[in-house]
């Protein structure tokens, strides 16, 4: 059975059911109901997209690439200091004042992460009596994808 084929087969089964059904508002139902089958027959006659002729296009320069759009996407950042792995009766002991010990030396670098993946590192500075992040050193493209693998 052709493509084609199961569209009309849906369409008809699509009637068939709105029929069926009897409702008070049947007319519209089997109007909704040849519309979908309608559209899913114009789907499947439609030409497929042609890869090459875009990629041409790109290599050429003919259309650019806009970033300007991605520019304003908000994007999650976060400072990690370091972890530190507690049983719960511990997290439960700790009150004011506790201190957890971290898995990081002192004056070792931060890490900066960008919606989970590490980006930069850093060192934290005090600007005006507001914390900020002095980045030491930036992640290459390269070096994240590589550790995508």
């Amino acid at each position: 059975m052709s493509e084609q084929d199961d569209l009309s087969a849906w369409d008809e089964a699509l009637s068939e059911q709105a029929e069926a059904e009897g409702s008070a508002d049947g007319d519209s139902a089997a109007d909704d109901m040849s519309a979908w089958g309608d559209a899913l027959n114009e789907q499947a006659n439609a030409s497929k997209a042609d890869f090459e002729d875009i990629a041409d296009s790109s290599a050429s320069g003919k259309n650019k690439v806009d970033l300007d759009v991605l520019l304003d996407v908000p994007v999650t950042l976060q400072l990690e200091i370091g972890r530190a792995k507690v049983s719960i009766r511990n997290l439960l002991s700790y009150t004011q004042g506790s201190v957890i010990e971290m898995d990081r030396l002192a004056g070792e670098p931060l890490d900066l992460l960008v919606n989970g993946t590490l980006i930069a590192h850093g060192e934290v500075v005090v600007i005006n009596d507001k914390f900020g992040v002095r980045l030491t050193d930036v992640v290459s493209p390269q070096e994240r994808i590589r550790k995508l693998k």
